[in-house]
């Protein structure tokens, strides 16, 4: 099995790359989001691939670390999860944000994906949610304040600046990571102003 490869970037196809390994062209198929990150042809690249062999084919699947990898194998654990749509996930939500929206059940974020309709969303963060935290570092803040009865017990200026974020159009999920981060960098003594300032900067990033 190939775990990883090292070599200058060929060509690029729509989803794929071709990658020289010492006059060797590999095939990789990747997600957009990989794809965009990876330099421009005849420069070196380094790849941790995922080789899934079939009656048919070898197909290798590379990613830029090795937590995305991670989480294309535990996409696929769940049922209606083929290499295609957990590439279209990853192609969306990098392995930090699909961590998060796996921790808080946010089904929308999941759903942006390409193949990916509610109810196969909704699958896959609740089969995930107890796993999610093995591959990403799931902020638990966020995730009890994702709730809406689970935010009642933070302090008042937390709830007003959640509310506050989620009246400007932004989803609870959103809101909450981005006001838990707030808190975080200003302190749980922060008014509610400042963290409702420092939360947009965190949604603009």
């Amino acid at each position: 099995m190939i775990g990883k490869l090292k070599g200058l970037i060929d060509s690029y196809g729509e989803d794929f790359v071709i990658l020289d390994v010492n006059g060797v062209g590999y095939v990789v198929q990747c997600s957009s989001r990989t794809l965009q990150k990876l330099p421009k042809a005849g420069e070196a690249a380094a790849l941790s691939i995922e080789t899934q062999v079939r009656e048919d084919a070898i197909r290798l699947f590379g990613f830029t670390s090795d937590s995305e990898r991670d989480w294309f194998r535990l996409l696929q654990s769940v049922q209606g999860v083929g290499a295609k749509v957990a590439l279209a996930i990853l192609g969306v939500l990098g392995p930090g944000e699909l961590g998060a929206a796996i921790g808080t059940q946010d089904k929308a974020a999941v759903s942006r994906a390409p193949g990916v309709g509610p109810k196969l969303a909704a699958r896959i963060v609740a089969e995930l949610k107890d796993k999610a935290p093995a591959f990403s570092a799931v902020d638990p803040i966020v995730a009890r304040l994702a709730g809406e009865d689970e935010a009642k017990g933070a302090p008042k200026p937390v709830q007003d600046a959640i509310s506050a974020l989620v009246n400007l159009g932004y989803g609870r999920p959103q809101a909450a990571a981005a006001v838990a981060a707030s808190v975080r960098a200003l302190g749980e003594t922060a008014e509610t102003s400042a963290l409702i300032r420092r939360g947009l900067k965190e949604l603009a990033q």
